[in-house]
């Protein structure tokens, strides 16, 4: 249970479970009282999301021309770093609420982001007081670098996957009587799947480190699942990318590097928590 930080100093020691020092604030908060604290937390951190959202919206113009409509532009800076020479892209909208859910749909995926770092703040502000310095750290650290997979992420999918996907099905033609024009609404969704697929994907270090805290995952057992894992990433890099070997090896590459750390984040984690259980039976 989360400890109330107004309580008075315990007496010096350790537990002995080898968790390391007591916190020095040590009155149980009822069910209800960690109930109120948490709804305060998301409001705050929700509250951060909203102001983000609100302060993306100034920049609705930018917001559009250049994160939305960037790649649709032969000039967009990641077809230069690849060397195509790029097509321009048209869209249409063909539905009477098209332009204004593509226009507040990105405006809010953009807030989304930018805001995510002050809800992962207050979250982690509502765990914190419950938890020993060692979990602490651990959990600091687990934070940050869930927050830096899921940009890294994210910009991987908007400036990789995206303008080479865009490209392949701009050219992709059955018949010279058929012209490429790409619906507004079907454009937006599949940028926002592209972009935010690719940020949960890359969550992976972090979802295995909680997994192997808790003792569910091992590094032996990954090491074992390589082979299978390797089938899944490229069915994954086949169902987020067009159907060209450059392309899904582009996606592929990064992602069995990201399996691959995991497997030392698994095993650093491991080995930590068998020195702790180690620790708690002496």
């Amino acid at each position: 249970m989360k400890r109330s930080a107004t309580a008075t100093q315990t007496p010096a020691g350790t537990q002995g479970d080898g968790a390391g020092p007591m916190p020095a604030a040590m009155v149980e908060m009822s069910f209800l009282d960690h109930l109120e604290d948490l709804r305060w937390s998301l409001i705050k951190g929700l509250g951060g999301v909203l102001v983000a959202t609100v302060v993306c919206s100034f920049f609705s113009d930018w917001v559009i021309d250049v994160l939305l409509l960037g790649p649709t532009k032969p000039g967009f800076f990641m077809y230069q770093i690849f060397g195509i020479e790029a097509n321009d892209i048209v869209l249409q909208n063909r539905t009477i609420t098209g332009q204004f859910f593509a226009y507040w749909g990105t405006v809010l995926v953009v807030g989304l982001v930018v805001g995510s770092p002050i809800l992962v703040f207050y979250l982690w502000r509502f765990i914190e007081p419950g938890l020993y310095p060692n979990e602490r750290k651990g959990l600091r650290f687990a934070s940050f670098f869930a927050t830096f997979f899921f940009m890294l992420g994210i910009s991987f999918g908007y400036c990789i996957i995206t303008p080479l996907a865009l490209q392949f099905f701009a050219n992709f033609t059955i018949s010279d009587q058929i012209i490429n024009e790409f619906d507004i609404t079907k454009y937006f969704s599949m940028v926002v799947m592209w972009s935010l697929g690719v940020g949960l994907l890359f969550e992976l270090p972090v979802v295995v480190y909680f997994l192997a805290k808790m003792g569910i995952l091992t590094p032996e057992v990954m090491i074992k699942a390589r082979k299978y894992a390797l089938i899944v990433i490229f069915i994954l890099a086949a169902f987020l990318t067009p159907p060209d070997p450059i392309s899904q090896v582009l996606v592929a590459l990064p992602m069995l590097g990201l399996y691959q750390a995991s497997i030392y984040v698994a095993r650093v984690v491991s080995q930590r928590r068998e020195r702790e259980m180690r620790r708690a039976l002496e």
